[in-house]
C-alpha cells in the first residue's frame, strides 16, 4: 500500500511523494526522490493517512511537451499538486552527496549576486537549491514588481551549465523560510506549522477586540498576522456568550453600561449610572436589560397592523373631506375659447396618434395659432393665393414637411413708403428702371 508524505527541501520549498509501506519511512526520515527528470534530495516532515484533495500522480518520465514550460535555460513541469515517487530511503552516501550540493548552492547563490548586479535587476536573492544530480538550480528571490530576468538565465545557464529555475515569492514566503522571533516570545507561526498562508483582513481584528494600530496587528514581514486567521474561529465562538459594548446591563452592583470586555477570561467592565465607579465581573452574572421601546409584546404585530390599517383609513377620509370629488369638479374651460368643440367625456384618455377635431365649419380667425403638434395631413397643402395672415408665427414646433412637398413662396415685403429721412435714416432705395 502506498503512503503519502510531505517532503520539505533545505530551500523551504516542499512538496508531496508517496512510496510503498515496504520502505518502513518515518517523519523526519531522509529520502530520495524521483521528480520529473531529475532527482531530488529531501527530508520527511508530514504523513497523510489519505491522499491530499487535488492531488494528481505524477509520471516518472519526463512530462509531455503541452504539460511543460520553457524559460530560457528553464523547463519544469506546469503541473501543480503532483505526487512524487520516493526512490529510496538516504544512505550514508547520499547525505554526503547532499552535503556537498549544500556548499555548491551557496557559491552559486553568490555567483548570481554578480550578474544581478551587473545586470542592474531590482530583485533580492534568497537562496539557492541543487538537486541530487545537479541537472538543476532552483534560486529563490523576491521583488516588490515583475522582474524581466530571461538575459539572466541566459548567462546562468552558460555558466553552471545546466538547467535554472527562477521562482519569484512573496514576503510571507520569505519570512517564513528565514524565520524569526514573533512579538509574543515564540518562533514566527509560518516557520513552525503554519505552511498554508490565508486570505487575511482587517475585519478579523476587529471581531477579535484588537487595537488597530499597524504596530499590533502587523507581524515582522508587514503584513497582517497569521494569527488573526488561525484565532479568529475560536474568538467567534467566545464571543456568542458575551454581551456588546454599550448595553444596558443589570449586575450585583446595580444596572450600568458594558464599557469594555476581554473575550479570553470572559469577563466584562460594567460603569455604573450612580456613579462613575466602574466594576469588573464575569459575563455569566450579567443580565442585558432592555428598554421598553425595543421590547416586542405579545400580538404586537398584529396590533401594528391594525393601527396601521386605521391610520390610512383616516387619511382616506381626511383627503376626501377636504378634496372634492373628482365628478363634482367643474369641467375645465376650452383652450382658445371655443365654445362648440367637443369635450371627451370623464376620465377617457386620447388614443394614441388621435388628433384633435375641429367642428366643420368653423374657420381659424386672424391672428390665432394654429395648436402645437397639430400637422397639415399628409399631402395636403394650403390653397393656392391664401397666405398667413399677419402677425402668425412660423409653423408650430415639431411640424415637418411633407416629403417632396417644396417651400411655399414668401410673402411680399412691406414698402418703405411714407419713410421720414429727417430721422436720420437712409432714404428709401428707388427699384432700377426696366432695361429696354
Amino acid at each position: 500500500m502506498d503512503i503519502v508524505y510531505g517532503i520539505q527541501l533545505d530551500n523551504g520549498s516542499g512538496y508531496n511523494a508517496k512510496c510503498d509501506s515496504s520502505l518502513g519511512l518515518h517523519i523526519g526520515d531522509s529520502c530520495v526522490i524521483r521528480k520529473d527528470f531529475y532527482l531530488d534530495y529531501g527530508q520527511i516532515v508530514k504523513q497523510f493517512d489519505a491522499p491530499p484533495a487535488g492531488a494528481v500522480p505524477a509520471e516518472t518520465p519526463p512530462p509531455a511537451e503541452e504539460d511543460q514550460k520553457e524559460s530560457g535555460g528553464t523547463v519544469f513541469s506546469a503541473r501543480k499538486n503532483e505526487i512524487y515517487t520516493i526512490l529510496r530511503k538516504a544512505t550514508v552516501v547520499d547525505q554526503g552527496k547532499a552535503h556537498e550540493n549544500t556548499m555548491r548552492a551557496k557559491s552559486a547563490l553568490r555567483i548570481t549576486g554578480q550578474y544581478v548586479d551587473r545586470l542592474g535587476l531590482p530583485m533580492k536573492l534568497i537562496n539557492a537549491h541543487y538537486s541530487y544530480d545537479g541537472k538543476l538550480i532552483t534560486i529563490q528571490f523576491s521583488a516588490d514588481g515583475r522582474v524581466d530576468f530571461r538575459e539572466l538565465v541566459k548567462q546562468l545557464s552558460q555558466e553552471f551549465n545546466t538547467h535554472i529555475e527562477l521562482r519569484q515569492i512573496g514576503v510571507r514566503d520569505e519570512t517564513a523560510i528565514l524565520g524569526g522571533i514573533a512579538n509574543c516570545g515564540r518562533p514566527l507561526c509560518c516557520c513552525q506549522f503554519l505552511k498554508d498562508f490565508a486570505s487575511i483582513n482587517v475585519k478579523m481584528a476587529k471581531e477579535q477586540d484588537l487595537s488597530l494600530t499597524p504596530s499590533t496587528i502587523s507581524g515582522i514581514c508587514g503584513r497582517l498576522k497569521c494569527c488573526l486567521k488561525y484565532e479568529h474561529e475560536g474568538y467567534l465562538e467566545l464571543e456568542k456568550t458575551m454581551p456588546r459594548r454599550g448595553e444596558l446591563c443589570e449586575c450585583k452592583e446595580g444596572r450600568g453600561r458594558i464599557v469594555d470586555r476581554n473575550l479570553l477570561t470572559q469577563k466584562v467592565t460594567v460603569q455604573l449610572d450612580d456613579s462613575t465607579h466602574t466594576v469588573v465581573c464575569p459575563a455569566s452574572e450579567v443580565s442585558v436589560v432592555y428598554l421598553d421601546k425595543y421590547k416586542i409584546r405579545a400580538g404586537g404585530q398584529g396590533q401594528g397592523q391594525g393601527q396601521g390599517d386605521a391610520a390610512r383609513q383616516k387619511t382616506s377620509e381626511s383627503d376626501e373631506a377636504v378634496r372634492p370629488d373628482a365628478a363634482s369638479r367643474p369641467p375645465r374651460p376650452q383652450q382658445g375659447g371655443q365654445e362648440g368643440q367637443q369635450q371627451r367625456p370623464h376620465g377617457q384618455q386620447r388614443k394614441p396618434g388621435e388628433r384633435p377635431q375641429k367642428p366643420s365649419g368653423e374657420q381659424r380667425q386672424q391672428g390665432q395659432n394654429r395648436p402645437q403638434n397639430q400637422n397639415r395631413p399628409q399631402g395636403q397643402q394650403r390653397p393656392q393665393g391664401q397666405q398667413r395672415p399677419q402677425g402668425q408665427n412660423n409653423r408650430p414646433q415639431n411640424q415637418n414637411r411633407p416629403q417632396g412637398q417644396g417651400r411655399p413662396p414668401r410673402p411680399p415685403r412691406p414698402s418703405n413708403e411714407g419713410h421720414d429721412a429727417d430721422k436720420g435714416g437712409n432714404p428709401p432705395q428707388q427699384p432700377p428702371p426696366p432695361q429696354s
